[in-house]
């Protein structure tokens, strides 16, 4: 059961968790992903014990995002599976870039640091402290994102 002080937290970063959510899922689903990964938080029984609550969350939604990605697949594959038999469903074309597919490419932490890093205009430092690594795991992965995407856009 939520507390009034959850019930204030919640308010008072769900936007900014919902901006992170939208890099990492996309609009439709961030606000979703937002909930079912602060509900967990707030049912966790360490969440009493958290000090950063923020970056607590932030690492709940990186979490949640990666299961949401998991299932996603998951569901892509048997409905692939299912059009396959019917031969009648055309495949959309391949050969556009679309950046949201680009994007999807990535793990879940490069595009977390991705976001964090154009978008919210954070340094290293402070990416680091709210994802829970080391500054040299948020460099190393921004560098493989771009690498990624440059290889993506160039093709």
């Amino acid at each position: 059961m939520a507390t009034a002080d959850d019930v204030e937290t919640y308010r008072q970063h769900s936007a900014e968790l919902i901006r992170y959510a939208t890099a990492l899922v996309g609009p439709a689903d961030a606000a979703d992903v937002v909930t079912d990964a602060v509900l967990a938080a707030f049912a966790s029984p360490s969440w009493a014990d958290v000090t950063n609550r923020r970056a607590y969350l932030y690492r709940a939604v990186l979490h949640e995002s990666a299961s949401f990605h998991r299932r996603a697949g998951r569901r892509q594959r048997r409905e692939r599976v299912a059009a396959a038999r019917d031969r009648s469903i055309a495949d959309p074309p391949a050969d556009t870039v679309d950046a949201h597919r680009a994007l999807a490419a990535l793990s879940a932490q490069q595009r977390a640091v991705v976001y964090l890093t154009y978008w919210e205009d954070l340094t290293p430092d402070r990416i680091a402290a709210l994802l829970g690594v080391t500054e040299g795991t948020v460099r190393k992965q921004l560098a493989r994102a771009r690498d990624h995407l440059r290889r993506i856009l160039d093709a």
